[in-house]
């Protein structure tokens, strides 16, 4: 069975990856936008971050009296879910589906939907309690090209009222304050605008979300990321996570909008 397929609008092309359900390329027109391949599977595309999103303090899940230790990915923590290093099955033409298994305690399953327009893509994601209620996060974190085939280097535009304090280990305190300058590798919320990418020269796009946080990292050379999610990352563990229950799954949308220069 293939483990790719194409959804296709006007001049816009998005692959998906079953493997991890990934949004493995994104093409407007002659632009790939972005980077599709990587030394790891977190390390490019687009991919789905269920069920928590950023980092989990040291794989170490805490959950009614019982402490759950979960793969620790990207020393000291367990990093971005479990979503994007599993299989997906795909439902119908535009929706895909992984079950929540070993080493995840708590069963459940995601459903994600892509839907693609002449000038925009919606992603949608769903996390379902199947029998037991459990924390759960929903996000993405895409890699966009610094440079396209033409055009400039990408110019990053937001304005968010509040960031995360982090401690010496990159996990949120709980403290908010007003955001520093950049580079950044930071957890944001109080949006007044939500970003935007332009490549001078070549495409603009608008990232939208049903989401109230994003996460910028901008710190390398040659990519930049700009994740939607419902939270701050390690937020399972914290006293108000939120959480999916049988018949109520935590659920989110994101929306890419892009004009040519």
């Amino acid at each position: 069975m293939a483990q790719t397929f194409e959804l296709t609008a006007g001049e816009a092309v998005a692959t998906v990856d079953l493997d991890g359900g990934k949004l493995a390329s994104m093409r407007v027109g002659d632009l790939e936008l972005l980077v599709t391949d990587g030394t790891k599977s977190s390390r490019w595309g687009s991919f789905p971050m269920v069920p928590w999103c950023g980092r989990l303090a040291h794989g170490k899940l805490a959950w009614e009296g019982t402490v759950h230790q979960l793969p620790v990915t990207s020393p000291p923590h367990a990093n971005h879910g479990r979503g994007y290093l599993q299989p997906w099955t795909r439902v119908d033409d535009t929706t895909i589906r992984t079950d929540l298994g070993e080493p995840w305690p708590f069963g459940g399953h995601v459903i994600q939907r892509f839907e693609i327009v002449e000038r925009a893509l919606t992603i949608t994601l769903e996390v379902h309690a199947d029998s037991r209620a459990f924390p759960a996060m929903v996000g993405w974190h895409p890699w966009f090209r610094r440079r396209l085939a033409r055009g400039e280097s990408a110019e990053l535009d937001f304005e968010a009222s509040s960031t995360y304090v982090t401690n010496d280990e990159m996990i949120p305190t709980g403290l908010l304050v007003p955001p520093p300058a950049g580079p950044w590798d930071h957890c944001f919320t109080g949006f007044f605008e939500t970003p935007t990418i332009r490549w001078p020269g070549a495409l603009t796009l608008d990232l939208t979300s049903t989401l109230d946080h994003w996460v910028i990292f901008n710190r390398p050379d040659d990519s930049l990321c700009v994740e939607p999610q419902s939270g701050p990352p390690n937020e399972p563990n914290m006293p108000d996570a939120r959480c999916a229950k049988p018949g109520e799954p935590v659920r989110g949308s994101m929306t890419w909008y892009w004009t040519h220069d």
